[in-house]
Order: structure tokens, then C-alpha cells, then sequence
């Protein structure tokens, strides 16, 4: 289980995030909502040592964690908003880089992975394709592959959807329950509220760097009236 506590980051004056707390099993997908500068994406990039957090602790499964050496230890993945791939490279390339430069994988090792990764996200076929000739939500699939290459343990995907058609929010959606079913610990920051009724999750509502509400997704779509700060984020009352 992944525990954040009392997790607090501050910009100069203002407080992005103002103690968090959050508690993430394995095989379960944790939605932080809000809008733009709630604080979402900020612990996420907390969370892969990409922002230094102010105060606060985190741990995986009671082992307090260094943050300055998850990545290191290749304990979570990243998929950012603008992909963030290597647009001159290869799709296999993109994947290879991480596991030769960062994690010292023999070549011939790391292709193997690449290509089991493109295999199992349907991209076989652009294996040597360069991203810039790639879709939308081929680079996506091809950003959570790169993500998975090292077998974190905690998956976070900051907004997943607005890179692309709404029509591809139905098939996001499915990679991010699949990624859940294989026991990954998921974080999903986003204020698509339409990704939010495709997933079977627990629905954090942030505001002002603060969790203010939380819910079950089930029981917030059958029973809404419980929860109104979600509810009015949902129907648009931002």
C-alpha cells in the first residue's frame, strides 16, 4: 500500500499542496480531481522526485520512502499530460533508453523488453517508427509502455486524456482499469469528468492543495446527494 502523510509544497507564497493524505492499495485506482492548480499534478511529480515536497512522509507497503532515490529504484513510473517522449527517436528507441542509460540494461535485453512492451500495447507495427509520425493515442499507449518498462510499482498519470480525441477516452479508460487488474497502485490526476465514469475507482476532489471530499465511484454515481462538493465539480459547478 502506498501512505501519504501530511504532504505539504509550497511555490514561494502559495501552498500547492497543504497536507495531504492518501492511502492507495495495490490493484487500486486512485482519481485526483480538481481543476487546473489544485495541487494534482504537483504530487504526482512529488511522488517521482521530479518537485521536493516541503513536509510530509510517504510509504510503500510501512517502508518510509527517500524520495530522492525512488527513481533509483524504480519504484514509480510517470505518464506526463504532453507524453514528454523523444520525438526524433523510434518507438522501441523511446523504450530503450530508460532501460540501457538509466537502469544499465545489456542492449540486447532491453529490446526484448521494448518489444514485449509494443506487443502487449499494439504497437508491434511502429516499433520503428519515429514518434513524431505517431498518433495521439498511439503515443500514449506507447508513454505507458516506456512507464512500465521498469516494473514500477506505482503508476501516475497526470491528466491522460487531454492530449487526445474525446473519442479515445473509452479505450484510456480500459488501459488504466487493465494496468489496476495487473496489482499496479494507480494515480490518475485529471478534471475529465468523462474518464471519471469509465473508471472503477476511489475519487479524491482537491482544492486549494487540500483532498476536501472522497468517494467511491460507485457509490458516487449512485448516490450523489452524499456527496456534494464532487457533485458540483462533476456537473460543471467549479
Amino acid at each position: 500500500m502506498l501512505s501519504i502523510k501530511n504532504l505539504s509544497k509550497s511555490f514561494g507564497d502559495k501552498k500547492i499542496l497543504d497536507s495531504v493524505n492518501l492511502d492507495v492499495r495495490r490493484g487500486e485506482i486512485a482519481v485526483l480531481l480538481g481543476a487546473s492548480g489544485v495541487g494534482k499534478s504537483t504530487l504526482l511529480r512529488v511522488l517521482n522526485n521530479l518537485e521536493v515536497a516541503d513536509t510530509g512522509e510517504i510509504k510503500l507497503d510501512g517502508e518510509l520512502i527517500d524520495l530522492s532515490t525512488i527513481n533509483q529504484r524504480h519504484l514509480s513510473g510517470m505518464v506526463f499530460q504532453q507524453f514528454n517522449l523523444f520525438e526524433h527517436l523510434t518507438a522501441e528507441q523511446n523504450i530503450r533508453m530508460g532501460l540501457e542509460r538509466g537502469a544499465g540494461f545489456p542492449s540486447r535485453e532491453a529490446q526484448e523488453v521494448a518489444q514485449r512492451l509494443l506487443r502487449e500495447y499494439g504497437l508491434a507495427d511502429k516499433a520503428k517508427s519515429y514518434v513524431s509520425q505517431l498518433s495521439g493515442g498511439q503515443k500514449q499507449r506507447l508513454a505507458i509502455a516506456r512507464a512500465l518498462a521498469l516494473r514500477p510499482q506505482i503508476i501516475c498519470l497526470d491528466e491522460p486524456t487531454s492530449a487526445l480525441d474525446p473519442l479515445l477516452t473509452n479505450y484510456v479508460a480500459e488501459m488504466i482499469q487493465a494496468l489496476a487488474r495487473q496489482s499496479y497502485i494507480v494515480l490518475v490526476a485529471t478534471h475529465d469528468t468523462t474518464l471519471l465514469e469509465r473508471l472503477s475507482c476511489t475519487i479524491y476532489l482537491m482544492s486549494n492543495g487540500k483532498i476536501i471530499e472522497s468517494a467511491l465511484s460507485k457509490e458516487f454515481y449512485a448516490h450523489k446527494e452524499n456527496f456534494p462538493q464532487i457533485a458540483r465539480f462533476v456537473s460543471g459547478q467549479k
